[in-house]
């Protein structure tokens, strides 16, 4: 199996070309943990097939380290479009991407002939509580209100938190916090994941307002726990700061792994991602 190890802001994945490389649907979630795995496999934070598609350009179908299925990767589309622009499997500077159902737009920004970084339109955050999904306390609502989830006290292992969740096609809960940098993830992340108020698990976001303009972003992936970046959770936590009064509609969003510039132009309700893609190196796995 031929195979690209790919990167974005250092949430990295490896990537097949589904043009070339097949395999039984049902075998793909034990290929994924095989491969991801950092000691005997090639690892990764999950493995991303590149596959044709009748809707869009190319489909991108993700999976998360433990093999379950994803529906959108901001970094991993990311790099999708890098992959199969470098590759010459298209000349388009504007490709359409499908995933789980939903099509993006993607910008290429081209240095020395290949995609340095990409800006993604993510389409529209999801507030509906049961859309994305989330458990809602109807007693800190009005009845006369939108049902959002915002600002709204979570309680995880005896402590309360307050959290604000979006979906940007994959689940959100973003809690705001000081001293971000020195949480003990590994602790506390799968209690957030696995809370019984999320249906579907949940990814979180732990962040830490810098100024109105910039924040500093830690999460926990369901599925892979803390990676180095998550780009729809970027996009999610700029929306709940918004939400919260706390930033401007453009912010920088620092990562353990790199920079995300998001915008949320609240007139079009559309989020717009920028950001690297990087190769990391290519090579060919036997599974015989």
């Amino acid at each position: 199996m031929k195979f690209t190890k790919m990167h974005g802001c250092g949430n990295d994945y490896i990537y097949i070309n589904g043009f070339t490389e097949q395999f039984p649907q049902q075998e793909k979630s034990e290929l994924v943990k095989a491969i991801s795995d950092r000691h005997f496999g090639i690892g990764g934070d999950g493995v991303i097939f590149i596959n044709p598609s009748t809707e869009a350009d190319f489909e991108m179908e993700m999976y998360n380290a433990d093999g379950s299925r994803a529906e959108m990767c901001g970094n991993g589309i990311r790099c999708v479009a890098k992959f199969v622009y470098d590759k010459g499997m298209t000349d388009k500077k504007h490709v359409s991407i499908i995933s789980a159902g939903k099509v993006k737009h993607l910008d290429l920004i081209l240095a020395n002939g290949q995609v340095s970084s990409v800006r993604v339109n993510m389409g529209s955050p999801i507030l509906e509580p049961e859309l994305i999904p989330v458990v809602m306390e109807p007693s800190v609502h009005s009845v006369d209100a939108a049902p959002r989830v915002v600002n709204e006290p979570l309680v995880v292992n005896g402590r309360e938190y307050r959290m604000t969740c979006v979906s940007m096609g994959n689940p959100h809960a973003v809690i705001f916090t000081e001293n971000v940098e020195n949480l003990n993830l590994k602790e506390i992340g799968p209690s957030f994941e696995n809370h019984e108020r999320f249906p579907r698990r949940i990814n979180t976001e732990f962040v830490e307002v810098k100024d109105r303009t910039h924040v500093f972003m830690r999460v926990w992936e369901r599925g892979t726990g803390e990676t180095l970046a998550c780009g729809t959770g970027a996009c999610a936590a700029v929306v709940a700061c918004i939400l919260n009064g706390l930033t401007s509609d453009q912010v920088s969003v620092q990562l353990l792994g790199g920079e995300l510039q998001i915008e949320w132009d609240r007139e079009a309700n559309l989020v717009y991602m920028t950001g690297p893609a990087a190769t990391v190196f290519e090579g060919e796995m036997d599974f015989a």
